[in-house]
């Protein structure tokens, strides 16, 4: 009896030099024991550029895709069983880029935006608007908005002329007795892709200044502990070489900038370029310093870096931060570690069944649409070597837009390598998936040096020439291929043997050498009009017209109405100096 008494003495003061040890540490350079200060773990999950994607599913194909928000929400709801207060944010592109997302937006608006729906079902707490969510006009936009159950974000996105925010631009939360401010940022490139009413009354304010400021208003006047951007802007740069990747607009890409020039930013998570980025620290030159949280000036601000981070696209990623914080002497609480990575969904991630549910009925009647008979073809085409050579696929979208736009030469690109027009019967799923973007035509009246600077542009796509290698490895991957135009109602070389300017060559209208200042009625859409690409030759000419419908539905009333689709290439332009 004596032993067990002991034992049980032994124990409880065994359980109570643990819970001292846990009260209590040892300050080692005085020797004097102190409290031990709380900590507190927050959880931040991020998705981006989700561009309409409920159903693994490609429409385009009609084939299974490891993609989807149906996906991503068995990981968010697995990760919120073990952290129930974590925060879920989105950094935009959300309401644009599938057939689905499409035929809700252009021919059935009237249910509830099925992303907001989802969105809705998942508890986000916040979505950055990015560039697309504007591709509807503004009408679509606002409506999708009054349906979502979360602030959209936009800090840099002003009403025209004046100092009034159109969007909230920042949402303060408190976690686990932390304060965090959740900042939103639109890549201010919007007006070098957009057709004007589609951004009526708005104006977008470069991010680095915003950023400052509104940083400085959550850690001032919010008193805010952490501070997270969710930003449609992604990196860049090469993080290499330090040059900046071409093809960007002015502005259109901050996320390095801001992580450098911006103090007090704990986390940044990107979006707009689609690309996966698990993790990622900046160091700034902001050491340790006084910090503008506290009025008294006695918080310093400990500067571990700008955590990055990046979720790619369409649902396929899930980017999760875990920020570890302590409360210091004066009750502040600060970051002491930080960590990301982004989670990918597998085949083995189940899709949830409420946000199945929630989708079907969008997924029908998009099936009905998209399995529409409208033509036929003697052969098979494939846009699979379509930036390499002239194709009967791409003459397509060519002869289409020659025809509505009534004009002497058209440029078009390949804007999905994987488009594929089968042999036999044609539905207006194939014709989607030839043109997957909201595009509308626009025909200019250019010069002939104009339009052999758009040509000579577009041949940046392929980087200087090495002898020995062949075309596919001399292609520029810092260019989107959808930047590569190809011209039609015009002959030409493209001899990537030559210098960049130079090399367009034998460049002919009906047979004759173009003219310098011979004008031409040239079409081409309203992305690369506004300046997207960077195709800024245009910028200034004369428009003769302008279509009111989009290049798909164009293409798609085009077979209907001839219902045999042209299969032969007419070989009107070539690359020569190529293996």
């Amino acid at each position: 009896m004596q032993v067990k008494i002991h034992q049980r003495l032994t124990i409880f003061i065994f359980l109570l030099t643990v819970l001292a040890g846990s009260l209590a540490i040892t300050d080692r350079t005085t020797g004097q024991r102190t409290e031990k200060s709380q900590r507190v773990h927050i959880v931040i999950l991020g998705t981006t550029d989700m561009h309409g994607r409920i159903f693994p599913l490609d429409y385009y194909t009609n084939k299974y895709d490891n993609v989807g928000i149906t996906k991503v929400a068995t990981l968010v709801k697995e990760a919120r069983k073990t952290d129930p207060d974590l925060l879920l944010v989105d950094s935009g592109d959300t309401i644009q880029g599938t057939p689905l997302e499409y035929f809700h937006n252009k021919r059935n608006n009237t249910p509830p935006d099925p992303m907001m729906l989802a969105m809705n079902a998942l508890h986000y707490d916040s979505m950055a608007l990015g560039n697309h969510e504007y591709n509807f006009g503004l009408k679509v936009l606002e409506k999708a908005r009054s349906e979502a159950k979360f602030p959209w974000l936009s800090a840099n996105t002003y009403d025209k002329g004046t100092l009034t925010t159109h969007y909230q631009p920042y949402i303060v939360k408190q976690v686990q007795g932390v304060r965090i401010g959740v900042l939103g940022l639109t890549t201010p490139g919007i007006p070098n892709w957009e057709n004007p009413p589609n951004y009526e009354g708005l104006e977008f304010h470069e991010t680095i200044g915003e950023a400052k400021k509104w940083v400085s208003i959550l850690r001032e006047r919010e008193k805010v502990d952490v501070v997270a951007i969710t930003m449609h802007m992604g990196i860049e740069e090469d993080l290499r070489t330090g040059t900046r990747n071409p093809s960007q607009v002015p502005n259109e890409n901050a996320g390095i900038a801001i992580a450098r020039q911006v103090p007090g930013i704990d986390v940044i998570l990107l979006g707009h370029t689609h690309r996966d980025v698990p993790s990622l620290v900046v160091n700034t030159s902001f050491q340790l310093q006084e910090a503008r949280i506290s009025e008294n000036k006695e918080t310093p601000f400990y500067d571990q870096g700008v955590l990055l981070t990046q979720a790619n696209r369409w649902a396929s990623h899930l980017a999760r931060v875990d920020l570890y914080l302590e409360k210091n002497d004066v009750g502040r609480w600060r970051v002491v570690a930080k960590s990301a990575r982004t989670i990918p969904v597998t085949e083995k991630t189940a899709v949830d069944p409420e946000i199945a549910q929630i989708g079907e009925p969008y997924d029908k009647e998009t099936q009905a649409w998209l399995g529409r008979a409208i033509g036929e073809s003697a052969e098979e085409l494939t846009a699979r070597d379509a930036r390499f050579k002239d194709s009967a696929i791409i003459d397509l979208i060519q002869r289409v837009q020659l025809e509505a736009g009534k004009a002497d030469v058209s440029m078009a690109a390949s804007f999905n390598p994987q488009a594929r027009i089968p042999k036999g019967q044609v539905t207006v799923r194939d014709i989607a998936g030839l043109y997957e973007y909201e595009n509308t035509l626009v025909t200019l009246e250019l010069t002939g040096q104009q339009l052999k600077d758009a040509l000579e542009h577009s041949a940046h796509y392929f980087r200087e020439y090495e002898p020995g290698k062949a075309l596919a490895d001399l292609v520029d991957q810092r260019i989107p291929g959808y930047d590569f135009d190809m011209a039609e109602g015009v002959t030409y070389d493209l001899d990537i043997t030559r210098p960049f300017g130079q090399r367009i060559q034998n460049l002919k209208f009906k047979g004759q050498p173009v003219a310098p200042a011979q004008k031409l009625r040239v079409v081409t859409n309203n992305y690369r009009v506004n300046g997207g690409g960077g195709y800024t030759m245009y910028k200034g000419a004369p428009v003769v017209y302008r279509s009111s419908a989009e290049v798909r539905e164009l293409i798609i009333d085009w077979v209907e109405k001839n219902k045999t689709i042209p299969i032969q290439a007419n070989n009107n332009w070539r690359i020569v100096g190529a293996q």
